[in-house]
């Protein structure tokens, strides 16, 4: 093997999807990339759901172990495969994950994690072989660090590749990663405020009737022209269900339209002035939004869909509101927002206005980055003092439980409904 032939595997292991990607060391050259689903989704579709699994059973625990170091192995054998270097050319190899992924993982106990004071059981990046996971590599394997209990290695990753200093004295930068375990972090004066809200996998397409991650076949985007649906399906094939963006993209537009209200109501048909009414109908027992149907597939948000994801953005606009309050500042005058996730190729900034996580001012000043935990962590195999650049970060975290606070709950109940939309 050629010193050019020294590869880097860089893994985001999500809750409900892992992606990951193969880089050329000596070039900084990403070689190819590859995506699943977490397999232990079989234990639940959250966090908390495995957790209480894994505190119930070590069985069970070491199976979830088991199933991850599988398909990581998988992974990293599908993409030496494709680019057709043999194993020996994989060098180093570096994770990021929430903490009850990280824990997962390394076959550790969660205890900790899922009962006060939800500690992870260590903070720091752990440095290992990937033998150590019970994979025959050569390659030397870091594992991101944990700055709180439900504040992990991939918010750090996120973080260390799109921080950046504030444009001014007195502003502030809003990071949020939308995903099953929501990650927050409110970049105010020199504090990093950071915390988590279980959102559930809605945003991801995870538990609802049809949803689906954003792979081929999903329908990513929903919009209406003269009471016509215009929809966009990944890689134009044939709906087969539908992802976190085009779920947020639908509800913004039935609150538009006055076929939800703000309570959450789906209204029957009867009650509803718009053309798109006629596509209210009942599925599967309960009242439901058809988006399309032909000989083989019917795809509708259905009422409990529509609960999800209100539960969903009622924890994702608590949490901001509650580190806005720790940082003394007024969530209308956050001056940026850096957004990211896996719901899909973009979202609508204006979606989540409309469903209430966002304020007016946050619509006009988001920027999307795709695979912002990733790239994250292959920023941090490809620069020297990459790893102890990301432990300086992930020590300047403060993290802010929210688990049992009154000023999250409160926060929540006030968030929970949908906004008046002028319409």
């Amino acid at each position: 093997m050629s010193s050019s032939d020294r590869l880097a595997l860089a893994v985001d292991l999500g809750t409900t999807t892992i992606a990951a990607s193969l880089l050329d060391l000596a070039t900084g050259d990403r070689l190819a990339t590859a995506g699943s689903l977490n397999p232990q989704r079989a234990y639940g579709a959250d966090v908390v759901s495995r957790l209480a699994a894994a505190c119930r059973s070590i069985e069970a625990r070491q199976q979830m172990s088991e199933v991850v170091r599988g398909e990581l192995r998988r992974l990293a054998t599908e993409l030496l495969t494709a680019t057709g270097y043999p194993p020996e050319a994989l060098a180093r190899i570096a994770i990021a994950g929430n903490p009850a992924m990280e824990h997962l993982l390394l076959d550790l106990p969660v205890e900790s994690l899922a009962f006060p004071p939800y500690r992870p059981l260590f903070t720091a990046g752990r440095i290992m072989t990937a033998r150590e996971l019970g994979w025959n590599l050569p390659a030397t394997l870091y594992l991101f660090p944990l700055p709180g209990g439900f504040v992990g290695g991939d918010t750090v990753a996120f973080l260390y590749d799109t921080a950046a200093p504030l444009p001014a004295a007195g502003s502030s930068r809003l990071y949020l990663d939308l995903g099953t375990n929501g990650e927050i972090v409110l970049q105010a004066g020199d504090i990093l405020f950071a915390t988590s809200a279980a959102a559930g996998p809605a945003f991801e397409g995870g538990n609802l009737a049809c949803g689906m991650p954003a792979l081929p076949g999903a329908i990513s985007t929903v919009a209406a022209t003269g009471g016509r649906l215009a929809l966009t399906v990944i890689d134009g094939k044939p709906p087969l269900g539908i992802c976190g963006s085009g779920v947020l993209d639908t509800i913004a537009l039935l609150l538009e339209t006055g076929i939800v209200d703000r309570t959450g109501r789906l209204l029957p048909a009867a009650e509803i002035a718009s053309p798109l009414g006629d596509r209210v109908r009942e599925v599967a027992g309960q009242p439901a939004f058809v988006l399309h149907r032909d000989a083989l597939h019917t795809v509708y948000l259905s009422q409990e869909d529509i609960r999800q994801v209100q539960l969903a953005k009622g924890a994702i606009r608590a949490g901001i509101e509650v580190l806005c309050g720790r940082a003394g500042i007024d969530s209308a005058t956050i001056a940026e927002v850096v957004l990211t996730g896996s719901f899909g190729v973009v979202l609508a900034p204006r979606s989540l206005k409309n469903i209430g996580i966002f304020t007016e001012m946050m619509v006009h000043t988001t920027r999307f980055v795709r695979e912002g935990a990733l790239r994250g962590v292959e920023r941090t195999l490809l620069e020297g003092a990459g790893e102890a650049a990301v432990e300086t970060l992930a020590g300047s975290f403060r993290v802010i439980p929210l688990s049992g606070t009154p000023a999250f709950e409160k926060s929540f109940l006030e968030h929970i409904n949908f906004p008046d939309i002028e319409r």
